[in-house]
């Protein structure tokens, strides 16, 4: 287990505030730190999802935070549905059926890892997805709007070049997602 995550669970701060409680997020103050944090999850899976034709599959959705439409590679919550101590696979299968219509054959755990460490707490457990099976059209749930992308591994960047020439953001995990699907090759 990486040498962070066994800090995480070691306290050394002594005054903790909660300023505020919604229902996804959380502000909180330790020693004079501001920091968001979860309310309806345990973390957060990200999968490098690979076909066995090279192509590397990622999603697209508008986002409100940024105003823009974000290339990413598919990720989502645990423990955010009614099973409150979904493990970190089962939501990593879940994610990837509902946003990608792929179903996993295996999954490896490439990193777990913090997301913004100094803007948050969640802690993001990445995944290399294998072995996959279409089995839907993927898109998202409910008021979800996803569109898929299959990109072959060998013009991934010029593909996303591309795509921020054309005004749409391109989440920086990509590239770390790019990095290990190359190195399984």
């Amino acid at each position: 287990m990486p040498q962070f995550i066994r800090a995480r669970g070691q306290t050394v701060a002594e005054n903790v505030t909660i300023h505020y409680r919604g229902r996804f997020l959380g502000l909180q103050e330790c020693d004079r730190w501001e920091y968001a944090f979860r309310t309806n999850a345990s973390g957060v899976v990200v999968m490098v999802p690979v076909t066995d034709a090279g192509e590397l599959i990622l999603v697209e959705q508008y986002r409100v935070p940024v105003r823009s439409r974000v290339i990413e590679l598919p990720a989502g919550l645990v423990g955010d549905t009614a099973d409150r101590e979904e493990s970190l696979e089962t939501a990593a299968q879940r994610e990837l059926i509902e946003e990608t219509g792929y179903r996993a054959g295996y999954f490896d755990e490439l990193l777990t890892c913090p997301s913004t460490p100094g803007m948050s707490d969640e802690i993001v457990s990445i995944f290399f997805a294998g072995g996959l099976e279409r089995v839907g059209a993927g898109g998202g749930i409910g008021d979800e709007n996803i569109t898929v992308h299959r990109v072959a591994l060998d013009s991934a960047s010029q593909w996303l070049e591309a795509r921020m020439a054309e005004g749409i953001m391109v989440d920086p995990k990509i590239y770390a997602g790019l990095f290990w699907a190359g190195s399984r090759s």
